[in-house]
């Protein structure tokens, strides 16, 4: 199963969590920050949302950084994503 996003949504997977520290402590599970990069798997249309036009500035393989604890997570075939609208996204990370 493949997920479409429509509108402005676009669909991301999260990176992995740094699982130890510069100095080489070892992280707890409870103790690791959710990451805020991820990769654009899939990208909506964009087109007339709320009114305005908007165009899509991201695509499908960009490395983007988001705001924390933003957008919709769904579990696909035993893969987990996050829906977020495009407004959502911070950055594009080069």
């Amino acid at each position: 199963m493949t997920i479409k996003p429509l509108a402005d949504r676009v669909v991301i997977q999260m990176t992995e969590a740094e699982e130890t520290t510069k100095s080489g402590i070892i992280l707890a599970g409870t103790a690791k920050e959710k990451p805020q990069v991820a990769v654009v798997t899939a990208v909506g249309p964009g087109g007339v949302v709320d009114g305005k036009e908007v165009t899509m500035q991201v695509k499908v393989g960009d490395k983007v950084l988001i705001s924390k604890y933003t957008g919709t997570e769904v579990k696909v075939d035993g893969e987990e994503y996050t829906i977020v609208r495009q407004g959502d996204i911070l950055a594009i990370v080069e």
